[in-house]
């Protein structure tokens, strides 16, 4: 086998291989004895094809481990999503929570983990902004195709002369991927403590343990509010950071060779308009695959699945 020193190293195959080596030796020491004595041989066949049957056994093993760990480098089991009101004032802050909503609702379909991790609301109680970590079996596999600007049309309970409003709240998808492609240099950190906004009395956090971590090359700046010290926001924050900083390195990446490999189910880039919730026809429409689903209020209550289906599909 190849990169027997890559296989030791990982705690996955370690055991494997060592088993594999103990087996080799317990062969050549066989294939030993019967060239120093051949009328051995018969007697040694059965074990030579036992010990064979073991390597091939645990060669398979180590395959099927290897083929997982480059499919969960592909398809990462944890992701962070970023949900921020768009166009349309408090209409689109409201939106941005039923898409939030919506979300955790088939987070919670699939027996998903969800977190939130930080948080910003208008005066109406929706939200400018919201992100959140997901970690479960094939979540970004699942959920790669919501990054992009989500459009809703409808009547909002605010409004009293009935007149249909237009707005946004646009949806990143970050992977967040064992293997790091970027290092970022700590000199490059602006980090930013403060105190964790919280309901009013007891629950108001008196310790500054928000983090807020600013890159300074690109200006890129992450917050982290939920966990209960500092030295956990920081590590989630920085977590965060280094997602973006990756995607944006896959853009980059992506652009380069986008007549080549641009997907027809669109190119997740974040500024394109994916899908519209028109709730005076009960219809949502998604632009790329030019497809429709009706049942508008069962879909927001998080059953979304045939949505996702329809994209894992396409992607095929």
């Amino acid at each position: 086998m190849d990169n027997i020193k890559e296989l030791k190293k990982n705690p996955k195959t370690s055991f494997l291989i060592k088993e594999h080596e103990r087996l080799q030796k317990e062969e050549d020491s066989v294939l030993g004895m019967i060239k120093n004595d051949p009328n051995l041989k018969g007697l040694a066949e059965n074990e030579i094809q036992s010990i064979r049957v073991q390597k091939e056994t645990i060669e398979k093993q180590i395959q099927e481990i290897l083929k997982t760990e480059i499919e969960e480098e592909e398809f990462p089991n944890e992701i962070i999503m970023e949900i921020r009101a768009g166009a349309g004032g408090d209409e689109a802050s409201i939106f941005a929570e039923d898409l939030s909503l919506m979300y955790q609702k088939f987070t919670e379909f699939n027996g998903w983990n969800f977190k939130k991790i930080d948080e910003s609301r208008n005066s109406l109680g929706g939200y400018k902004e919201v992100i959140f970590e997901i970690k479960g079996k094939d979540v970004y596999k699942k959920m790669r195709f919501e990054t992009g600007v989500h459009r809703v049309q409808r009547i909002p309970a605010t409004e009293k002369s009935g007149r249909i409003h237009t707005s946004t709240a646009s949806v990143a998808v970050l992977p967040i991927k064992k293997k790091k492609n970027i290092e970022i240099n700590p000199s490059d950190i602006e980090i930013e403590f403060s105190r964790s906004g919280g309901a009013g009395g007891q629950n108001v956090n008196k310790v500054e343990t928000a983090v807020r971590l600013i890159h300074k090359p690109t200006g890129l700046s992450v917050r982290c509010t939920e966990e209960r010290s500092q030295l956990k926001n920081r590590e989630k924050a920085m977590s965060i950071l280094q997602a973006k900083l990756e995607v944006i390195h896959d853009e980059e990446e992506a652009k380069k060779l986008s007549l080549e490999r641009k997907s027809q189910i669109g190119s997740g880039d974040r500024s394109e308009k994916i899908r519209t919730y028109n709730y005076l026809q009960d219809r949502i429409t998604d632009h790329r695959i030019k497809e429709s689903w009706h049942n508008i209020e069962n879909i927001m209550a998080g059953h979304m699945e045939d949505i996702i289906n329809k994209f894992q599909d396409q992607s095929k």
